[in-house]
């Protein structure tokens, strides 16, 4: 579904992606693993549009889209669910929403938000409350909310148990987990290496804007240098 061939990204003069290749296949969940700094972040802004892509090739579903627009690329079918969860504080939950399915028209918004507060109830019970004011749970719940009104065919997760309550990562794993077991493909960033690798099928390592490693995720649990560098030992 996704393929990345030998890109290279930057700000300015850094460049922050060194020819990373990747694929991800549909209806897989796939993660992305790497130190702060590494490039992750950055390789998802690149499939979205937010940063553009310097040199190689992006593919999604047979069609290049690297140097399309953002919000182009959002109506091909991709969602990003940014780091630290980005909401919007001063709209309801309800308008941020809303604001999810910019990119569409009709009264199937309304059966998409109705289906969204069927997934997350708590959201139902807050619609009409500041985003701002809900738990950092509760707005993370928001922003895969806000990500899954575009009725997308991949989502880019990025960081989404940074800053959460145990309990609220492994509700929020478990709300990710079954978003690809209802066929949506996801790309996932995660510094919770050991829980990334426990619910992928597939998982690249970058290390200095590079692809280090990558192989079924069950094997990189046991892989020596995965173990030392990102699982604790």
């Amino acid at each position: 579904m996704l393929t990345l061939e030998s890109v290279s990204a930057g700000y300015g003069r850094v460049e922050a992606l060194r020819g990373v290749s990747l694929g991800v296949r549909r209806g897989e969940l796939v993660c992305l693993l790497g130190a702060n700094g590494a490039g992750k972040t950055t390789t998802l802004k690149t499939i979205s549009g937010l940063v553009q892509a310097r040199s190689g090739r992006i593919v999604f579903d047979g069609e290049e889209i690297h140097g399309l627009d953002a919000p182009e690329i959002v109506r091909r079918g991709i969602a990003h669910c940014p780091e630290g969860r980005r909401v919007f504080p001063f709209l309801t939950v309800e308008e941020n929403l809303r604001i999810g399915a910019w990119t569409r028209r009709g009264a199937e918004i309304a059966a998409d938000m109705d289906r969204v507060y069927a997934s997350f109830p708590i959201l139902s019970e807050r619609r009409r409350q500041p985003a701002g004011t809900l738990s950092g749970g509760e707005q993370q719940m928001l922003a895969i909310g806000r990500a899954l009104m575009s009725r997308p065919r991949l989502i880019l997760f990025d960081e989404p148990s940074l800053g959460l309550a145990p309990t609220a990562v492994e509700i929020t794993f478990g709300i990710i987990k079954e978003i690809r077991e209802t066929g949506t493909t996801v790309l996932m960033v995660e510094q919770n290496a050991y829980g990334a690798l426990r619910m992928a099928d597939r998982a690249y390592v970058m290390e200095a804007g590079r692809i280090t490693l990558d192989g079924a995720a069950r094997d990189l649990l046991h892989d020596a240098h995965v173990k030392q560098a990102y699982l604790g030992g």
